[in-house]
């Protein structure tokens, strides 16, 4: 149960959730800050044998200065956090690699306003796409374009698509971080699908160009093969 009007969103395979998991505080050691990727605001988790990630919803850029984890109140369904459960147990339900969301919460602020938060399966051994082993080999780079169009697919417009929102986990790749995402009817355009890989390129660039070595013009054109061998969308980058 939520106190003080908190209202929390729980799934269905998870028994004992309450207010208090969202609280890194609560959970003592066994909290630990995520540094890679993000603007703060999350913790690994251990409960038992399993292992969580806590995410504190917070703004960014020149607004996050002022008004860091308020935001405006328009519907429970339509919250940051709500938004995100639902969306990622649909991504989960339709078979895309995505980890298991546990429970969301949203404490209200007043009339207008809200603080929000979600907990999320962590996926074993799992690192970020830059920080792989494998970071240099173009199997990887072809089966990371197939994986962003099984998203793309299924209509998925991820809005936030950056290499630190692609984790690699031995032969598994997922995609994580669904915040103020959408699923686009099958009748838009396809512009959308060409500003998600123009973001990605850019992250490319920044989070993975500077390592030596790194040959990202070439293994680029490897990820849009993968992109572009599983359907015929025409998008060229």
């Amino acid at each position: 149960m939520a106190t003080d009007g908190a209202r929390l969103l729980v799934s269905p395979e998870f028994d004992g959730v309450t207010e208090e998991w969202f609280d890194p505080e609560a959970w003592g050691a066994s909290a630990v800050p995520v540094d890679a990727g993000g603007r703060g605001g999350a913790w690994f988790l251990r409960s038992g044998a399993s292992e969580l990630v806590l995410r504190h919803y917070r703004r960014g850029g020149f607004a996050g200065k002022f008004v860091e984890r308020t935001y405006l109140y328009s519907g429970a369904r339509r919250t940051r956090s709500f938004a995100e459960f639902h969306l990622t147990r649909e991504l989960h339900q339709a078979g895309l690699p995505v980890p298991r969301v546990v429970a969301a919460i949203i404490w209200p602020r007043g009339w207008l306003w809200y603080h929000a938060a979600i907990i999320v399966e962590r996926i074993p051994a799992a690192v970020n796409f830059p920080d792989s082993p494998s970071v240099g080999d173009e199997s990887l780079w072809f089966r990371v374009g197939q994986m962003v169009r099984r998203f793309h697919d299924w209509g998925l417009d991820h809005v936030d698509l950056n290499c630190d929102n692609i984790l690699v986990a031995g032969d598994d790749i997922y995609l994580i971080d669904f915040d103020r995402c959408r699923r686009r009817s099958q009748s838009s355009s396809d512009r959308w699908r060409g500003h998600n890989l123009q973001r990605l390129k850019r992250s490319v660039d920044k989070r993975i160009g500077p390592k030596g070595g790194i040959r990202t013009e070439s293994l680029w054109q490897h990820l849009l093969s993968g992109y572009h061998g599983s359907g015929g969308c025409g998008i060229r980058n």
